[in-house]
């Protein structure tokens, strides 16, 4: 790799890798070689941008956190169109359907890794916290809207746990969408 290349592309380019890294070969086969191999660069090049490898990885997981703030705009304007289970569908499928359930097995398998989000991020899973509030802040919207009645706060944080229960065995197929629906219809209760 050419010396001089931005941070931001070599950041993009080694988390990139990261993600390929983890869906193939799950949290025990992210190693910093494995992540450099797949990314096409030297292995100094990650410990040149970052503290040690659970740096990287802190790094790695906020920065899947933020891109989901995308998918939270994009459900927050569906609020009002078509159904809420819909809706909710959607986006359940769009976040565990990311390297989302690959990333709370590797927040689960690495306690450094944890001990670090812990000094920027104080309580939960990143990635499922994120997706807890993505949820609870469009099923607010919809109750605005007259579309959506109960308990917003324990509402998302059900769908959530359940939807991650659906997703969870990485190695097997994914739910289908009829599925993630029925347990969405089942938890909002219509």
């Amino acid at each position: 790799m050419p010396t001089g290349v931005a941070l931001r592309a070599v950041r993009a380019q080694l988390f990139e890798a990261a993600d390929r890294v983890l869906r193939r070969a799950g949290p025990s086969g992210l190693t910093s070689r494995a992540v450099t191999t797949e990314a096409g660069c030297a292995k100094g090049v990650l410990h040149r941008h970052f503290a040690d490898f659970d740096a990287f990885l802190a790094e790695y997981v906020l920065d899947r956190v933020e891109r989901m703030d995308e998918q939270a705009a994009k459900l927050r304007e569906s609020a009002g169109t078509g159904t809420v289970a819909d809706n909710v569908t959607d986006a359940l499928i769009a976040v565990f359907g990311s390297v989302a359930v690959a990333i709370v097995a590797l927040i689960t398998f690495r306690d450094e890794l944890r001990a670090r989000l812990r000094e920027t991020w104080p309580a939960g899973v990143p990635v499922l916290t994120e997706a807890v509030e993505l949820v609870r802040d469009y099923l607010a919207a919809e109750q605005d809207l007259g579309r959506v009645s109960g308990d917003v706060d324990g509402l998302a944080p059900t769908l959530i746990g359940s939807a991650h229960l659906l997703f969870a065995d990485r190695t097997g197929p994914a739910p289908d969408r009829e599925a993630v629906r029925a347990t969405v219809v089942t938890v909002l209760g219509h």
